[in-house]
């Protein structure tokens, strides 16, 4: 549904309007109808179709047989960001390195919003349902990923997207409110890293660490997901995440050109 908040003169809801069509189409929906843009996006049909239609002369979206799809092209939308990024290409390297020491697979997001995004991905074998991929975006609530970054931000920031923040049951460990969500981002705030136990998906354990930039600000997060055979959350912590603190501060030192701060002492130690 298009968003209702109040603009200002500078806001230009057409825009807005397009690229919501835009974001229709994802994984599950790589082909759509006119009316399931229009139901998405809570457009009206002719209004769907006129987004739609520019975005086929545009050569962003693809026509045929009734059903609409993103065309390649709309990867140009996000290499611009991507390629302003200094941060995937200085992240590779350590992350390939944690890979090769811990053999689990690591990624590195940021923020959207209240959605994690991805922009690097070292895997070694596939765990989750999904495919993780650059630009996969996951709710951040479910995420040790995304309770770091929402952990970075500031008290007035953090409430507002609480506010925003929809909680689905995606398993039944998920976390079950608001309250319990905050009292969880608030407690990772405190230690400086998230754990999350099979919260987005059955069988999926993952811990994750702030990237900071030269403003000491949280700039992004990066994690490292297990299998629930593989590990328990005392091995997780005890065993992986060391390591996933070496590469973050590793990270850090090359993204400001200086010597990364000190590791908490006894911040992994397992209790």
């Amino acid at each position: 549904m298009t968003d209702e908040r109040p603009r200002n003169s500078d806001f230009v809801q057409s825009l807005e309007r397009g690229l919501a069509v835009i974001r229709a189409f994802d994984a599950e929906h790589r082909e759509l109808g006119l009316s399931d843009v229009a139901r998405s996006t809570g457009l009206t049909r002719a209004a769907a179709r006129r987004f739609l239609l520019t975005l086929v002369k545009l050569g962003y979206v693809h026509f045929a047989n009734g059903r609409f799809s993103l065309r390649p092209r709309v990867l140009d939308l996000g290499y611009a960001y991507l390629s302003s990024l200094s941060l995937p290409e200085l992240a590779q390297p350590h992350m390939e390195a944690l890979v090769a020491k811990v053999n689990e697979s690591s990624s590195v997001s940021v923020l959207d919003d209240t959605d994690v995004v991805y922009v690097v991905r070292v895997p070694t074998r596939r765990i989750m349902s999904i495919t993780l991929a650059v630009g996969t975006r996951l709710p951040a609530y479910a995420t040790s990923m995304g309770r770091v970054m929402l952990a970075g931000l500031s008290d007035e920031d953090l409430e507002e997207r609480l506010a925003r923040i929809e909680i689905r049951p995606l398993t039944p460990h998920t976390v079950k409110d608001g309250i319990a969500l905050r009292d969880t981002i608030l407690a990772v705030r405190k230690q400086g890293f998230a754990m999350v136990d099979q919260e987005l998906e059955e069988g999926l354990r993952s811990a994750a660490v702030p990237i900071r930039g030269a403003s000491g600000e949280v700039t992004a997060a990066l994690n490292v997901s297990v299998h629930a055979s593989r590990a328990s959350m005392s091995a997780l912590r005890r065993e992986f995440l060391p390591h996933a603190l070496e590469a973050a501060a590793a990270i850090e030192e090359d993204l400001r050109g200086t010597s990364p701060a000190t590791l908490a002492r006894g911040a992994v130690d397992d209790r």
